[in-house]
């Protein structure tokens, strides 16, 4: 007989809690709380009652569980929670979440659309597609998302719980999470959120004296009063204040008839005693004695494999035919001791987890451990093929057998699988528990394994420290070959940690092992981590003689060759893709020949992430040699569809800048304002400067000083002036806004920083000024020849389209300056042509040569000042405006006013106050449009558009926006 109580006792300020948080979240505040407390003490109580109460508001419910079977599975409570929503809504169609489709089909696989190759996407990726499902969800009512035991979850899920907590402050997304106070990764996440009061953690105590009675009533259908005092002492005593177990020995006294209704009460049979059991296992062993006997070791089988199991493997185990089987588990389910998992239609699990653990300790050591090596045979022997779950709880049993050899094989396996498929925590975990348990013989190969997983995963110290203490191999051996592959992988981790010396020291164990002759494969790949180690700033300092970039690039290519000759793709994709880096000097024509190469190696061998790579440098050398970003969209929608979400953010930050030179400002902030706090969020530096920077330089562009200082103090905090942007802060940014407030002394200064930084740093930027603007200034003020000129147009940064403009420019004011005109006149053609796509930089070109065209008599210098004039006047630029108005009076030439759009406004309107800005939205509002569809049509931003409209509506005394819409359309259709 069950004994559930139908109401919550003694959870009251708990509840209160629940419902403020679900208050909160319709107010689009995000919370977090944290329910904590020993098994049975009434968690998944409150989380279901939250769920409730969360569908009584109209919120999507989310709900997942992590599980107890001791099986390390990434992101199990995740895909359970999304399952619960999705399994019968299907794929959300919200147009704003069809980038992250491909991150999230890792927990949906149903999503994945057929053919899309897979793509093992970071855990910031993922936790970041999340967060925006979530918030999409949670759009119109809130949302939550709720998720149990997370002390038995996988790293990966603590990390992506982590972010989505961190980012959850202004979003309508409730966050309820509940675990067992145990050490672990989720308890340390858990205090930490609260020390940094990101969550609120309630930690749930036993139920005092009254609350048990009060509980019993409610399991009973019985007033507190009505529970006899034996019972209640009994009760109160062995459950001490838990939930759980005080229904469990509850639901004994009922079973064994101890405690029984009559016509008027409750009363107890007999005094407890000696003959009732004096625990919880005890409890449970009488109930298997009630039971028939198939159903008995059913359950025993069961709880060996866990508080959750597959029937799969439960039938493998008992042997037990279809029909036989679903007779014993429905019994069980009678019972009231396992039931259905409503995540996975093969899956059955105990109604709590402290069941399954009693039936386990009901039996003798020695029976538990023939079970468990019973059970293992039979799942190994199966004839299916072990898969990481499975290699998981073979590895289990065979350690509750005593196997502890054969516990630490299939551990390891399933850890190098977790590792190989990109789960560095998993693998890490899952190592650390082969490693102690290995035999001698295997435990080295076990320890290179747990550090790739922790280098790979982070944490490279403690990867160097594990091969520290690596006993030694003899050289030129089998093992002596492996060793040195895996100090080749450490050395691949430092060098993507910028790990300068740690990089070197790896590469230099793996060379000591390997021997003179390594195999060609193994010094294919040695080569090339190598080589990229030579573009790592501070490589003096390991001691080492500088490169020489010619054998460099001659060792890269062979072991280009070379990796393609031994079948391995990955590590010839690497080497093209350091050769494309190392052939920027030779040209781009050299480094698109190896980028594409690396396309079609990517391409043939079905290497998604690495062809994305080759096609987003592809289209970056594109737009940097044309201005034309096309190809550069291409990359960001292949990046897209893959779901690499770093690397769409990256061309996002190529884009914005691209959107700058182009003077399209618009979409360059929409793109910064989409990109910038996403990359942020997931940690993605790089891409984050990129960003921050794009937006600085669209202020100086723009001759907005102050904007460009506080976009330059962002970038300084993210890190900035450590990176290799800093050529560019200093010359496309800084220099570009001086030559707008007409300070060429301030710019030649930025453009000479820029140039020293370049000259002490390896760099592949190319449109810091050293090769276009750089070059112009210095022929203009004397201070450079034809010779310099040049060099910089011989240069690969010479051809790159930003650069060719100015080189143009300065070209002519030579040709002028020797009395050449006709010659000048052709270089002005050329600029004309390709500054067609940078009307800021060819406005300001025009500016810049007109002097020196009136001093050495060639070109039109009225006509281009009159151009520039009227461009930097409508952008607002005042300090250029102005010094082309003093120029054309300089020359002698006549100089009309603006009127500023004052005239064209109705005497009515104008006498309001309506200014010649506030009257280009006026004019528009006829056809009703929305403020998105006025910023585009008048080329400013939303924002502008509503501060506008609040000064019309002000100004005209129209009560609301249709009034004031209406009022304009009789303004129209007013004569002239």
């Amino acid at each position: 007989m069950r004994a559930t109580s139908p109401v919550i006792v003694g959870r009251d300020e708990e509840i209160v809690l629940l419902s403020s948080a679900l208050d909160a979240v319709q107010r689009r505040s995000g919370r977090a709380l944290f329910l904590l407390g020993e098994a049975g003490i009434g968690k998944s109580r409150l989380v279901g009652e939250c769920a409730y109460r969360a569908y009584g508001l109209g919120m999507p419910v989310l709900r997942g569980r992590a599980t107890s079977t001791g099986l390390v599975v990434p992101f199990r409570p995740l895909a359970e929670a999304l399952a619960s929503r999705f399994r019968a809504a299907g794929t959300p169609t919200d147009p704003e979440l069809t980038p992250y489709h491909p991150a999230l089909a890792r927990l949906v696989p149903e999503w994945r659309r057929a053919g899309s190759p897979g793509y093992p996407e970071t855990v910031v990726e993922l936790a970041e597609a999340l967060l925006r499902l979530l918030s999409v969800l949670g759009r119109e009512a809130g949302c939550t998302i709720l998720l149990e035991d997370l002390h038995d979850c996988d790293t990966e899920t603590v990390a992506v719980v982590e972010y989505v907590i961190d980012n959850l402050a202004d979003l309508p997304i409730l966050f309820l999470g509940t675990l067992r106070p145990e050490p672990g990764a989720a308890l340390d996440l858990v205090r930490s959120a609260e020390r940094r009061h990101v969550a609120t953690v309630r930690e749930l105590g036993p139920l005092h004296d009254d609350q048990v009675r009060a509980l019993t009533g409610a399991c009973l259908e019985a007033g507190p009063q009505e529970i006899p005092d034996a019972v209640h002492r009994r009760l109160a005593e062995r459950a001490a204040g838990n939930p759980y177990l005080l229904e469990v020995l509850l639901a004994d006294l009922l079973d064994t008839g101890r405690l029984r209704r009559t016509d008027s009460a409750w009363e107890a049979v007999e005094q407890p005693g000696g003959s009732i059991p004096s625990d919880i296992v005890r409890s449970w062993a009488r109930r298997l004695e009630r039971l028939d006997e198939p159903v008995r070791d059913l359950l025993l089988a069961s709880a060996t494999l866990g508080s959750q199991f597959s029937v799969t493997v439960l039938q493998t185990v008992t042997g037990f035919e279809d029909r036989a089987l679903f007779t014993h588990l429905r019994s069980a389910v009678e019972a009231g001791v396992i039931a259905p998992d409503g995540a996975a239609p093969d899956r059955y699990t105990f109604r709590h987890s402290l069941t399954a653990e009693a039936l386990i300790s009901s039996l003798v050591p020695a029976e538990r451990a023939s079970l468990a090596r019973r059970a293992a045979a039979a799942i190994e022997h199966s004839g299916e093929p072990l898969d990481e779950d499975g290699r998981q709880l073979v590895a289990s049993l065979r350690l509750a057998a005593g196997d502890r050899a054969g516990a630490a094989r299939q551990f390891a396996e399933a850890g190098r699988r977790m590792l190989a498929s990109g789960a560095h925590g998993s693998a890490v975990v899952l190592l650390e528990r082969a490693h102690p348990l290995a035999a001698e013989a295997d435990r080295a190969a076990v320890a290179e394994s747990l550090a790739v997983a922790r280098a790979e995963g982070g944490d490279l110290d403690g990867a160097l420290a594990l091969a520290d203490a690596l006993p030694p191999v003899p050289a030129r051996s089998e093992a002596a070959s492996r060793r040195g592959q895996f100090h080749i992988d450490l050395a691949w981790a430092a060098v993507m940690a910028e790990r300068t010396a740690d990089a070197a020291l790896q590469i230099e164990a793996a060379r000591v092992l390997l021997g003179p002759a390594p195999p060609p494969g193994r010094r294919a790949a040695l080569v090339v981590v190598d080589g990229y180690l030579a573009l790592l700033p501070g490589l003096p300092g390991t001691g080492r003689p500088p490169r020489d970039p010619v054998e460099t690039e001659q060792a890269v290519q062979k072991a280009a060759e070379t990796a393609e000759a031994e079948g391995l793709p990955v590590v010839a994709c690497q080497a093209w893709q350091l050769l494309a880096l190392l052939r920027r000097e030779e040209g781009f024509d050299a480094a698109d020949a190896a980028l594409e190469r690396m396309l079609s190696i990517s391409t043939e061998h079905a290497l998604p992430v690495w062809r994305v790579e080759a096609l987003v440098r592809l289209g970056a050398n594109a737009f940097m040699r044309t201005g034309d970003a096309s190809r550069l969209l291409s990359a960001r929608a292949a990046a897209t569809d893959l779901g690499a979400l770093l690397l769409t953010r990256t061309v996002d930050g190529l884009l914005a800048m691209n959107a700058v030179l182009c003077a399209r400002w618009e979409e360059a902030q929409e793109i910064i304002d989409r990109s910038a706090e996403a990359s942020a969020r997931v940690g993605d530096l790089s891409a984050h400067r990129y960003l921050l920077l794009a937006g600085a330089t669209m202020a100086a562009h723009r001759g907005r000083r102050r904007d460009m200082d506080r976009a330059l103090a962002a970038f300084r905090r993210a890190g900035g002036e450590q990176s290799l942007l800093v050529p560019l802060r200093s010359g496309l940014c800084r220099a570009f806004g001086a030559l707008l407030e007409e300070d060429p002394e301030r710019a030649a200064a930025g453009l000479d920083e820029a140039l020293a930084w370049e000259l002490d740093h390896p760099s592949y930027y190319y449109l810091s000024g050293r090769y276009g603007l750089r070059p112009l200034l210095r022929v203009l003020a004397g201070q450079a020849d034809r010779t310099e000129l040049e060099e910089a147009r011989a240069a690969p940064g010479g051809c790159l389209a930003w650069n060719r403009q100015f080189l143009d420019l300065a070209d002519a004011v030579l040709l002028g300056r020797k009395g050449d005109p006709a010659g000048a006149a052709r270089l002005m053609a050329s600029f004309t042509q390709r500054s067609a796509p940078f009307p800021v930089a060819r406005h300001l070109g025009l500016r810049l040569v007109a002097d020196a065209a009136r001093a050495d008599g060639w070109g039109e210098p009225v006509a281009w000042l009159r151009t520039a004039e009227e461009f930097f006047y409508g952008a607002g630029v005042q300090p250029v405006s102005a010094a082309c108005r003093a120029a054309l009076r300089q020359a002698g030439a006549s100089v009309g006013q603006h009127r500023g759009g004052w005239d064209r406004i109705p005497s009515p309107l104008r006498t309001s106050g309506v200014t010649p800005r506030e009257y280009e939205v006026f004019v528009l509002l006829p056809e009703r449009p929305g403020n998105q569809q006025i910023a585009r049509r008048l080329s400013i931003s939303p924002r502008t558009v509503e501060k506008h409209m609040a000064s019309l509506l002000n100004k005209t005394g129209r009560a609301d926006r249709a009034a004031l819409c209406e009022f304009a359309a009789e303004c129209a259709a007013e004569p002239a």
